[in-house]
């Protein structure tokens, strides 16, 4: 058995939930936030046996988009001046962790 842990974007979050209830996966599902952005997005942790590890991730990909966002960059200018200039970042997708699990009960 496996357990796996999907960081998803917030705005990913109900399509690959119901990806995920739909072809019969157990799901929780935890409210985080990101360190870079420090914007919402959400850790999923599904309980997979071995076989089905190939079927979640697939899931997970087909209904996380990435996609191109503008950060404002605020520091220091000219002469002591603040300035605010923006950066395009990549934003969205998953981060997926795979670990074995030893033992697993439903109490």
């Amino acid at each position: 058995m496996k357990l796996m842990f999907a960081i998803v974007s917030s705005e990913d979050t109900n399509s690959v939930v119901n990806a995920l209830i739909k072809s019969k996966f157990s799901v929780t599902k935890l409210a985080t936030s990101g360190g870079f952005l420090k914007v919402g997005n959400t850790t999923l942790l599904i309980g997979v046996n071995n076989e089905r590890v190939p079927e979640a991730l697939k899931i997970i990909e087909n209904n996380c988009k990435s996609r191109k966002e503008v950060v404002p960059i605020i520091g220091a200018g000219e002469m002591g001046m603040f300035s605010t200039q923006s950066m395009e970042v990549p934003v969205g997708g998953a981060t997926v962790f795979v670990v074995d699990v030893a033992e697993a009960y439903h109490l």
